[in-house]
């Protein structure tokens, strides 16, 4: 612009801030129109990521699904599954026959297609509005062109596409799988087992001579892993990032082999007689009569290759010594670090420490003892314990209770609210046996008498305290600030 024009400009007040302006919004404006006209959003390093299943019926996937939802939530990441049969079902609500998935059924395959649709539409109101980070879309997703869909949907809202491809050509983990998971569905609720075995058989069949596996050469372009015979090989192509590898690393750790893994804590302590939490005591005069009639148990239960695992404090290590099987101790399995308030009973941190107590009740799972621990610090100490613990088969674990608790809420599903509350008594054998979408619980006392460890949730929240929030805030940082230098 010359110096002539400038000057017109400011004799008109006008700001040639005002033109600049001007056409930052044209731009924005055209940038909005190309967004619009191509309808695609640019997919960001950290952008949510979209799990699709690909696989004939009775592959597993669901298993899988639930499985790796499970995992995900565990270790912080917000994640749901989607599983489109479970719209079918929802839609018609009467189950007939294989014949509602023939390819030639252009009724069925119109209700198949809404209801897919109608899942999508869910896994986009959840990634991008209710702040998830994963989903997994649960469906057979067979054919290339079903899955050029899925990816182009993924393009236009912004979302990395993952897909998890189960081929299994074992007729009897098929067999297994249908009469596991499949006859126990609704669509079999009146049918006897030869019926509604013949019934899902015909029902693979209407999707085998469409199904198109992904291929190294055609799919070179996209993220997956292909698990073949439930874990035998391992096919991974394209992975993008940090989640995608821990999914990948994941399922290549988990199997379908029956196994029982049995959970419990050492036995009582001297601290924990004198109600101190932490610390590094032996076991009681009743901890080592517990002790000894685990080793019984154990021995009762006639467990073929059982493998024992501690963690590296005295009452773990005197606990197992008893059940004599050679154990291995693991430093992740110790108890959480209490930091300042070690070997101190509740009653004296709420005397020394009132507003760390406080704190602690508000938020149990993200509160970090000073030079300490949270259980949310436990969860990621604890991942690859639990990687182990999938590849394993039959398995006693002697821990704590706040490492028991976690365990725990990842085998049952717990939320992180409800995993600081979980019930995990003293003298107590929790027996998991895992099934199709989940694990089944026994509980065993050994009776023999111990104290009770366990805090409930506490009914007064934080605000019943006399000092305001800014006050709370303002002391608790002066206390640790002192306690940091202690």
């Amino acid at each position: 612009m010359t110096s002539e024009g400038f000057t017109g400009l400011v004799s008109h007040r006008i700001s040639p801030w005002f033109v600049i302006h001007n056409l930052i919004s044209f731009w924005l404006a055209a940038q909005v129109f190309m967004f619009e006209t191509h309808k695609h959003i640019v997919c960001m390093t950290n952008c949510p990521t979209l799990i699709v299943t690909v696989g004939l019926p009775a592959r597993g996937k669901t298993y899988i699904s639930k499985k790796l939802t499970r995992y995900l939530n565990w270790i912080g990441v917000p994640t749901r599954e989607f599983n489109v049969g479970q719209y079918r079902r929802e839609c018609v609500k009467i189950y007939k026959s294989f014949e509602f998935f023939r390819p030639d059924n252009e009724e069925g395959l119109k209700i198949r297609q809404q209801c897919a649709s109608a899942a999508l539409n869910d896994v986009r109101q959840y990634l991008a509005d209710k702040g998830g980070q994963v989903a997994v879309f649960d469906a057979t997703n067979t054919t290339r062109e079903r899955r050029g869909t899925i990816t182009a949907f993924a393009e236009q809202n912004g979302f990395k596409v993952f897909f998890v491809e189960s081929v299994c050509e074992d007729p009897e983990v098929i067999a297994e799988n249908i009469v596991q998971v499949k006859l126990g569905s609704p669509d079999y609720t009146n049918c006897n087992t030869e019926e509604a075995m013949e019934d899902f058989k015909k029902r693979i069949k209407c999707y085998e001579n469409s199904y198109e596996t992904l291929d190294e050469v055609l799919d070179r372009d996209l993220s997956y892993i292909k698990i073949m015979d439930v874990g035998r090989r391992y096919l991974v192509n394209q992975v993008q990032d940090h989640i995608q590898s821990r999914i990948v690393y994941y399922l290549m750790n988990i199997h379908i082999t029956p196994r029982s893994i049995y959970l419990c804590r050492h036995g009582e302590s001297d601290l924990n007689v004198k109600g101190c939490i932490g610390g590094d005591s032996g076991l009681s005069p009743r901890g080592k009569e517990f002790a000894n009639y685990l080793g019984q148990f154990i021995q009762s239960q006639e467990i073929s290759d059982l493998k024992v695992w501690t963690s590296q404090m005295k009452r773990t290590i005197q606990t197992a010594e008893a059940v004599s099987v050679p154990y291995e101790q693991w430093k992740a399995l110790n108890e959480i670090d209490a930091g300042v308030c070690e070997e101190m009973m509740y009653e004296e941190i709420q005397q020394h420490y009132p507003l760390e107590f406080a704190m602690r009740d508000q938020d149990k799972y993200r509160y970090r003892y000073p030079k300490g621990e949270s259980y949310e610090d436990l969860v990621q100490r604890l991942e690859p314990v639990i990687m182990e613990l999938e590849r394993q088969e039959n398995i006693l674990v002697v821990c704590h209770q706040a490492i028991m608790r976690c365990l725990l809420a990842y085998f049952l599903d717990k939320t992180a609210e409800e995993l600081p509350y979980l019930k995990c008594p003293l003298h107590t054998v929790l027996k998991l046996t895992p099934v199709a979408y989940g694990c089944k619980v026994e509980s065993i006392y050994l009776n023999v008498d111990a104290v009770n460890t366990h805090r409930d949730r506490p009914e007064v929240g934080i605000s019943t305290y006399s000092h305001t929030h800014t006050d709370l805030v303002a002391d608790l940082v002066n206390i640790r600030g002192n306690l940091c230098y202690a």
